[in-house]
């Protein structure tokens, strides 16, 4: 059974369909990158797997629980790290990720179990104790992906992880996410076309509400250059299939 499972999922805003009957899965341990233009119903898809937002038509099933039957269960097997990282910046990493643990029903010694367990995955130790604003915007990145990390969720959804990062802090949060697979099941959305082909083995690219291609990256690349004669690159296809 897969763990993403969304069937003819739809979002209508009146007279707007911002996501029309899409369908796809993601299986136990994939890292999907899911890639769309501004306003193709990326942000909107993202939103409801989340739960942050009821869908007009469709079933969305996380690990066999229906996102709108089962709103908490879904909850509890989801980690989720938005484009802004959701901190606190007058705690420090400890007070936050203590905090956030608590709000996953974690106390006790799971709690600080926990806790040390995402610190020492993503490399926080050096700043546990620091100030959130006195850190690095890397480090603020990996507090946020150590808060979606606890409770050690099944599903990760992840919006634009490395946006604003320096070189070396993307090709350090880029490892980190790769590490991931196998343990958690990924869904990655980003405008950084370089992320994908860093990270992920498989795309989903909607456009205009619609998926316009789902396949393994490696895949998607030969059936491009059979068409075209030659290899094209992950940002020649995505224009092609995004075009007005």
């Amino acid at each position: 059974m897969a763990v993403i499972d969304v069937e003819n999922l739809t979002k209508r805003y009146q007279d707007l369909t911002a996501i029309d009957h899409i369908s796809f899965q993601v299986e136990k341990g994939e890292i999907v990158g899911f890639l769309g233009p501004n306003g193709a119903g990326k942000s909107t898809t993202m939103k409801i797997l989340t739960g942050f937002m009821p869908a007009s038509d469709g079933v969305v099933r996380i690990a066999g629980y229906n996102v709108f039957e089962n709103p908490i269960e879904v909850k509890r097997r989801i980690g989720y790290l938005p484009e802004v990282p959701p901190v606190y910046p007058d705690l420090t990493v400890s007070e936050y990720l203590m905090f956030v643990a608590r709000l996953k029903g974690l106390r006790g010694k799971a709690l600080h179990s926990d806790v040390e367990r995402v610190v020492n995955r993503v490399g926080l130790t050096s700043v546990f104790e620091r100030l959130i604003r006195n850190i690095s915007k890397g480090f603020q990145q990996r507090v946020g992906l150590a808060q979606a990390l606890l409770g050690n969720p099944e599903v990760l959804i992840l919006d634009e992880p490395t946006v604003g990062l320096d070189p070396r802090q993307i090709r350090e949060v880029r490892s980190l996410i790769k590490d991931l697979a196998g343990d958690h099941t990924v869904i990655l959305s980003t405008h950084i076309l370089q992320e994908v082909v860093a990270t992920c083995e498989r795309v989903i690219i909607i456009n205009r509400g619609h998926i316009v291609a789902d396949s393994p990256l490696k895949d998607l690349v030969e059936q491009h250059q059979t068409q075209s004669a030659r290899a094209m690159s992950l940002e020649e296809i995505f224009l092609s299939l995004t075009e007005a």
